[in-house]
């Protein structure tokens, strides 16, 4: 004869849940204030798009001064070529002063004031340098 199924009902298994290592409980951070890890990822996206712009900018005023190079020869030419090539060589310098600038902002948003400070006064020097270079 079969054998009849043990039909007693059994105790559910315990299913193991993820524990969030989040220290804020869920209704905190839904607030408007940004936390300090979107700040310093906005920041660094800000950082990235200033690199990349400056990059991009001044490789596109290169290629231009080298496709008006296929012009004829005239004085206007050489002197908008001579412009270009250094507009994108000046674009070249500044975009890391311009990222310092910005780094140095958010570090001191994000109460990051020591690195705040170095970039200031990397600021400072770079400004130094550059008066005491133009008046040579």
């Amino acid at each position: 004869m079969a054998e009849v199924a043990d039909m007693t009902p059994r105790e559910p298994r315990p299913v193991a849940v993820p524990v969030s290592m989040d220290p804020m409980p869920p209704a905190s951070r839904t607030q408007s204030s940004p936390t300090h890890m979107e700040r310093a990822e906005a920041g660094e996206q800000w950082i990235a798009r200033l690199l990349r712009g400056g990059a991009l900018c001044s490789g596109a005023l290169f290629l231009v001064s080298l496709a008006l190079e296929s012009l004829p020869d005239s004085e206007s030419v050489h002197v908008l070529i001579d412009v270009l090539r250094k507009g994108a060589a000046s674009a070249l310098l500044v975009t890391p002063v311009v990222r310092l600038m910005v780094a140095g902002t958010t570090l001191g948003l994000r109460g990051e004031w020591r690195y705040a400070l170095y970039a200031a006064g990397v600021l400072g020097l770079l400004a130094v340098a550059v008066g005491t270079g133009l008046h040579a």
